[in-house]
């Protein structure tokens, strides 16, 4: 198991929320904490995560939200708390 947070850049967050939605739900049992903020005159939104999963797991919710058009992802990953 691994603890990590995860930054994810919506550049159009009116466009991309629904799917990383979608994406953010289907992990939701890993997701210890969720934060988000927007600046609406420009549309972007930034959601910030604290992950508890295992490594596999953690590298599939990255890939899948990278998979969503123009989603930024960055993580940082504690291994073997």
């Amino acid at each position: 198991m691994v603890l990590g947070i995860m930054g994810i850049l919506l550049k159009d967050r009116r466009a991309q929320a629904p799917e990383v939605q979608e994406v953010l739900t289907k992990y939701g049992d890993i997701i210890l904490s969720r934060h988000g903020v927007h600046d609406a005159a420009e549309s972007k939104g930034l959601i910030t995560l604290t992950i508890e999963a295992a490594g596999e797991e953690f590298d599939a919710l990255v890939a899948e939200l990278e998979d969503v058009s123009e989603v930024c992802v960055s993580t940082a990953m504690f291994p073997n708390r």
